[in-house]
């Protein structure tokens, strides 16, 4: 079992920004994949970007890359997303999920994720 904790999320202006902690407890950290995603009011949960467990390999989606990175304290068993230059369309609320991997896969299908933190809202404003 996996417990994930999200934090930082807040209220912001365009262009301003955030940093999201996602605290993993319960299992040996560096074996898990992790995502990151968020969902706007009426609309589906969108992947952002991932890191490999065994690799710490990253992706992050086209629409966000050069603003949104992620990385990983394996000794804090903590994964972050950093949101540069945020925008008011960036505002939702941010999930992170783990996934057991020992292949250094990074997963954009949120079905393919056991474990999911409960969200933090960011809103940013123009």
């Amino acid at each position: 079992q996996v417990q994930l904790e999200e934090s930082g999320g807040g209220m912001v202006q365009s262009g301003g920004s955030l940093r999201l902690s996602c605290a993993a407890s319960g299992r040996t950290f560096n074996n898990y994949g992790l995502g990151w995603f968020r969902q706007a009011p009426g609309k589906e949960r969108d992947f952002i970007g991932g890191i490999s467990g065994s690799t710490d390999n990253t992706y992050v989606r086209a629409s966000v890359k050069g603003r949104f990175t992620i990385s990983r304290d394996n000794a804090k068993n903590t994964v972050y997303l950093q949101m540069n230059s945020l925008k008011p369309e960036d505002t939702a609320v941010y999930y992170c999920a783990a996934v057991r991997d020992r292949y250094g896969n990074i997963y954009r299908d949120p079905g393919s994720y056991t474990y999911w933190g409960q969200g933090t809202q960011v809103t940013v404003s123009s």
